[in-house]
């Protein structure tokens, strides 16, 4: 490609700003009413200010970097799409699904609050998403805001990542092979970082049929980032982590690690960031932020 890669330094930054303008938005669109919604409201500050890699605002906000589009929007839009990942995390860790304590190392919403108010915070997230998407503060074309509305609503759902989900609750029971294990994971985690990327050109008014190469891209880092969330469910740390580990294997679950193995996983990652870096060589240094995101999945330690 004859580019450099991007230093650590710019992709720190870009995590770090991108972190700090997400809790910012939430914290003016989240405000606590004074009244007895106040809990609800807390519980769903709790689940979204403070916490995650936001992978998927960085994803959404660096690919509308690219064509121009105003960083407001951006991160209006990147609070939406991360609304419904904290929704699917409050909701995964509820006793009737994954029963997890912890997340992003401090107690899950159930914990720190109550179940009831953990899956009604889930809910009001979920619809939160939209109504951001569908305000006329994110874009003044009605055509683009639906079009976001589409794309998310799809991404999350039963052809995305509820479906995958569903996929995964199935898969105690069952002996997945790797091309099921592959769609489960397209669906589970790939869906969302996939919407990540088509929003954030949606924003940039780029026609779906320039979106091809960046739906590929969006395609590769999501399966590496699940062989990666696999390896380090493995061989990682808790308290890195800041959730509970080796889940999967304890319940019988078939991964990319145990249907690989560890080496043959981590190579496969490998070849997949290499291939999504190569979808965006008709970009040239605007799409390095991106170029690095694919790196930092790939090498990232939690």
């Amino acid at each position: 490609m004859g580019l450099a890669p991007v230093s650590d330094d710019v992709l720190a930054d870009g995590l770090k700003r991108i972190a700090a303008e997400i809790d910012e938005a939430f914290d003016a669109l989240l405000p606590v009413p004074l009244d007895a919604r106040a809990k609800l409201v807390e519980a769903m500050r709790y689940a979204v200010i403070g916490g995650g890699k936001r992978v998927r605002p960085l994803l959404l906000a660096s690919t509308a970097e690219m064509y121009g589009v105003d960083r407001e929007a951006a991160i209006r839009a990147g609070a939406a799409i991360e609304s419904i990942h904290a929704y699917s995390l409050i909701h995964d860790d509820l006793p009737c699904m994954d029963d997890d304590a912890l997340r992003h190392g401090k107690p899950t919403v159930h914990k720190a609050f109550d179940e009831a108010t953990a899956v009604l915070a889930g809910d009001a997230l979920h619809a939160f998403a939209f109504e951001v998407l569908a305000d006329p503060a994110i874009s003044s074309d009605p055509f683009v805001r639906i079009e976001l509305v589409r794309a998310l609503g799809h991404a999350s759902g039963f052809q995305g990542m509820a479906g995958g989900q569903m996929m995964d609750l199935v898969a105690e029971g069952e002996e997945f092979d790797l091309q099921t294990i592959t769609r489960l994971q397209q669906l589970k985690t790939g869906a969302l970082l996939g919407a990540a990327v088509e929003m954030g050109a949606i924003l940039g008014h780029v026609p779906a049929e320039g979106r091809t190469h960046l739906r590929g891209y969006a395609r590769d880092i999501g399966l590496a980032f699940q062989i990666v969330d696999d390896l380090l469910d493995h061989e990682g740390d808790e308290e890195a982590a800041g959730k509970a580990l080796r889940k999967d294997a304890a319940a019988g679950k078939e991964t990319f690690v145990s249907l690989l193995g560890a080496e043959r996983a981590r190579d496969q990652a490998r070849m997949l960031v290499h291939q999504a870096i190569e979808h965006l060589s008709q970009h040239g240094r605007e799409a390095d932020l991106l170029r690095s995101i694919a790196r930092y999945i790939v090498e990232r330690d939690h």
